[in-house]
């Protein structure tokens, strides 16, 4: 493939965070899910030209420098090196699963399956029988290579968002831009910061619940999807984005499967929501922290929007100044995380809410009709939500310790109330599983 980017360059010290807090029982790779209609490479009656995806893959990967280089140590050191990708290693047809029940239940085993290191990592699998008269899709990239910002421009790039310049160049671009000299100040500051939230991690905020404590091996998957317009009207009413929406959808479905197990409902339940950073450079991963204390006892779906957006107001640029967690900006950081985040009691769920391409995008041809992003869950919080907004809805994704939570349970709920949110603009706005 001739060359591509640049050899033995160092990992970030973020994205080598990733490759640190990687472990066999907690895959740290990002999933996106979707559905291919016929179109293309894909025939009507379902089967694919594995051939021609291959052949289409292989002209795209020239665009992005890391699809073609793995992670390698040199020393203490772990870089980035250049290497050949194996296309029928990287695009391969899986056995067909029976439905959409079945598509999530794959996704969920793919959660636990951890990726090669030894060539670049990112995988693209083909799934028949998804639903019917459609192709599945599973996207699996390492959190090193691309957190969600990063992974969407990687889709993008991958699936053909048009034959110009895409945004997927935009990382590197900012690389050259000039760092500002840090104040004595903004140093203290910093490390202020950083001794706050490294302690906070010992702060019992939370009692006891079933949302924390050691993840099992099995995993569960759903699917949800709402229509992103009448989310976002709905929001609205109550002063609240689709970001505000999707968290207040998310504490009630919580409080809906603590319910359904009989689990005492805590006043809040504390969620860690990533927050962009401007600063991105070459790194694939460069994202803020944010915790919101999602209030829980309130059965207006309008006065729960309006407190959590007042929340997220107040503490998403704190979020953003403050930057990447400071255990994750050194390899000897990422370790010490790694081992405290499995006994931390200061949130209780993950949820993450990426931006994707407002335009419909296409694989070799075929329709990409839905796509649903899925994030990992670590440490001891058991359960996580993660949505993409594509092509005018929002595609959400429960991932969950299926020994501890019921995916089942709190998709329905999840579902139900983005629901009753997109019908607060007085417009049924229903949101339907995939």
């Amino acid at each position: 493939m001739g060359e591509v980017g640049v050899r033995h360059e160092p990992l970030s010290p973020a994205d080598a965070s990733n490759i640190v807090i990687d472990a066999p029982d907690q895959v740290n790779a990002f999933l996106m899910a979707g559905l291919l209609a016929p179109g293309g490479v894909v025939a009507s009656d379902g089967t694919v030209d594995l051939a021609v995806l291959r052949t289409r893959f292989a002209a795209r990967l020239p665009r992005e420098a890391r699809l073609s280089q793995r992670v390698a140590r040199e020393g203490r050191r772990l870089v980035w090196v250049e290497a050949a990708v194996d296309l029928d290693r990287h695009v391969r047809l899986l056995d067909a699963v029976d439905g959409p029940a079945g598509f999530e239940a794959l996704c969920a085993r793919l959660m636990i399956t951890p990726m090669s290191m030894d060539r670049p990592l990112w995988e693209l699998l083909v799934v028949p029988g998804a639903a019917p008269s459609r192709v599945g899709l599973v996207l699996r990239i390492h959190h090193a290579l691309a957190d969600g910002i990063a992974a969407v421009r990687l889709v993008e790039v991958l699936l053909g968002a048009g034959e110009g310049p895409t945004d997927a160049a935009a990382p590197a671009a900012s690389a050259a831009a000039p760092r500002l000299r840090r104040s004595l100040r903004e140093r203290l500051r910093t490390l202020g910061s950083g001794w706050e939230r490294t302690t906070a991690v010992f702060r019992p905020a939370l009692p006891p619940t079933v949302l924390l404590g050691r993840i099992g091996p099995r995993r569960g998957v759903a699917f949800v999807d709402a229509s992103l317009d009448a989310l976002a009207r709905g929001a609205a009413t109550a002063g609240g984005t689709v970001n505000d929406a999707l968290l207040a959808a998310a504490v009630a479905a919580a409080e809906a499967e603590l319910r359904e197990r009989g689990e005492p409902v805590p006043p809040a339940v504390p969620a860690s929501v990533p927050v962009a950073l401007a600063d991105r450079g070459r790194s694939g991963n460069a994202v803020g922290v944010m915790l919101v204390p999602l209030p829980t006892g309130e059965p207006n779906p309008s006065t729960r929007v309006r407190r959590i957006a007042e929340l997220t107001r107040a503490r998403k640029a704190d979020a953003r100044s403050r930057g990447s967690y400071e255990l994750t900006r050194t390899r000897f950081g990422a370790v010490l995380f790694r081992r405290l985040v499995r006994y931390q009691r200061l949130i209780a769920m993950f949820v993450t809410n990426v931006p994707g391409p407002r335009h419909p995008l296409a694989v070799a041809g075929a329709p990409l009709e839905r796509a649903w992003p899925l994030a990992p869950i670590q440490g001891n919080v058991r359960l996580g939500v993660s949505a993409l907004s594509y092509d005018g809805r929002l595609h959400c994704a429960v991932h969950c310790d299926a020994d501890a939570v019921s995916a089942r349970v709190f998709g329905d709920a999840l579902r139900a109330e983005l629901d009753r949110i997109a019908a607060l603009d007085g417009m049924p706005g229903p949101a339907v599983g995939g």
